[in-house]
């Protein structure tokens, strides 16, 4: 049995092939694959969280992050020091060129294995599994595995052409910034790297589709998220405001054009940050002559696209458009290989369904927003006999001490048993805290067993409360 996975140095694509690597034995006529071939053209190969995402986000929002707290902290008096945009990318090129070296190392590895080897070419479909290679090869591999990552997701606005929107990767790279900026985008990307363009001394406003970001979060977090960058940021953010056109001014400038009515009808600014989100990168692989047709649910829970009728073409990661996040992709390229190895041996196909887990470096990565497993909303949409309890931060007088009394967070657990059900905190901390409670989601641990002694003072004596507050109402 041969497999192919196209998009080799990605996270998706890299956890499968070191799980398929395991299982390929040319010599051996009792290992499942005698063949496995990795297919990438990226130059210089990575993945998108190491080149363009996770990682050199969290290098700049670093810079941001420890302006922000000197600035934040009125017992320091004086001015901030500036942040030089040139140590902070030469810092960023650095680490992305170790990252990438690493994971380039890892991929190149599996190569030298007996049965595996690494293709630096493009591949598209010309067939269900019948791939042609860029350097004019064929293969005709018994399974694919799509691992090709997503691309910025450009919005259709009149205008767009003319006025050089700066994305998400220009911002990264980015030695010189303007005065002032619009962004249109308050998705992930948006909320990271507008405190970062803030800190930097950008001034900005934000385009915000609904009444709150945070789409499925209580309003509580969205209105916390929405005080702190108004406030701690200067950040201007116009909520249910949309983007009808954008247009040059004489100067270089652009003009935003919104569908307000009062004086944001229509917003200037130097330059225009485009942060709406991405899509999957799927263009030029040819899945039309593969049968496939990307779309709502075209990759079922088992990774494989639902088109093929042999069952034989898995979508994993960014590519298949279910839930772009680091960890998922690694996972579904995981149970991808797991499954094309089962199905090999006639055995039944697993699903991905895991537990809801994901972090927002809000606030330069200061205030992040963690949930992990269900809100009360999605417990009680699930069945669950729901108990919700809050504190906020400022209760805790670690947060205040540390000079961080902004945020809340909520436990929800079940009312019949106390199992935990789940977590939201936007505050100091969150992302470190999302382990601890996903442990806990993870095991179905009783919120009355679990010990509420934190050290003190630490932040995780949020989390006390919170097991405090549960364990009584139960």
């Amino acid at each position: 049995m041969h497999v192919a996975i196209i998009g080799a140095y990605g996270s998706a694509g890299v956890a499968a092939a070191e799980r398929l690597a395991d299982h390929t034995d040319p010599a051996d006529p009792a290992a499942p694959l005698d063949r496995l071939t990795l297919l990438d053209d990226g130059d210089p190969g990575g993945g998108l969280c190491i080149l363009r995402g996770c990682m050199p986000s969290k290098d700049v929002l670093s810079a941001a992050g420890h302006r922000f707290r000197a600035r934040h902290d009125d017992r320091l008096p004086g001015e901030p020091a500036g942040i030089d945009l040139d140590a902070v990318v030469a810092r960023k090129d650095e680490h992305v060129a170790s990252f990438a070296s690493h994971r380039r190392s890892a991929v190149h590895g599996l190569a030298d294995r007996d049965g595996v080897a690494f293709r630096h070419e493009r591949a598209r479909f010309v067939g269900p599994r019948d791939l042609a290679l860029s350097g004019g090869d064929r293969l005709a591999p018994d399974y694919v595995v799509v691992a090709t990552g997503s691309a910025p997701q450009v919005p259709d606005l009149p205008g767009l052409d003319a006025v050089d929107p700066l994305d998400s990767a220009a911002v990264l790279d980015a030695t010189t910034l303007p005065e002032s900026g619009v962004v249109m985008g308050f998705g992930y990307v948006g909320v990271e790297l507008s405190a970062y363009l803030a800190e930097a001394g950008v001034d900005l406003t934000v385009i915000e589709h609904d009444a709150r970001p945070l789409d499925d979060a209580p309003p509580a977090f969205g209105d916390d998220l929405l005080d702190l960058y108004r406030e701690a940021f200067g950040i201007e953010v116009l909520t249910e405001t949309h983007e009808q056109s954008v247009e040059a001014t004489a100067d270089g400038g652009v003009h935003l054009h919104t569908d307000r009515d009062d004086d944001h009808a229509t917003v200037e600014a130097d330059r225009l940050f485009l942060f709406t989100g991405r899509r999957p990168n799927l263009d030029g692989l040819g899945l039309d002559a593969a049968g496939l047709d990307p779309g709502a649910d075209w990759v079922d829970a088992t990774m494989r696209a639902v088109d093929d009728d042999a069952g034989r073409t898995y979508v994993v990661g960014d590519a298949n458009g279910r839930e772009p996040l680091l960890h998922v992709a690694k996972e579904q390229g995981f149970l991808a290989a797991d499954n094309v190895l089962a199905d090999i041996a006639g055995d039944d196909l697993a699903s991905y369904d895991p537990i809801t887990h994901e972090v927002l470096f809000a606030g330069a990565a200061e205030y992040p927003y963690a949930r992990v497993g269900h809100t009360a909303a999605t417990a009680r949409e699930a069945g669950h006999d729901v108990i919700e309890v809050e504190r906020e931060a400022s209760r805790d007088g670690v947060f205040r001490v540390k000079g961080a009394p902004e945020g809340r967070a909520r436990l929800v657990v079940d009312g019949a048993d106390g199992t935990v059900l789940g977590y939201l905190g936007l505050h100091v901390h969150a992302d470190v805290m999302a382990k601890t409670m996903q442990v806990l989601v993870e095991r179905g641990a009783d919120v009355r067993e679990v010990p509420d002694r934190a050290y003190h003072p630490t932040t995780p004596e949020i989390l006390d409360g919170l097991f405090r507050a549960a364990s009584e109402e139960l």
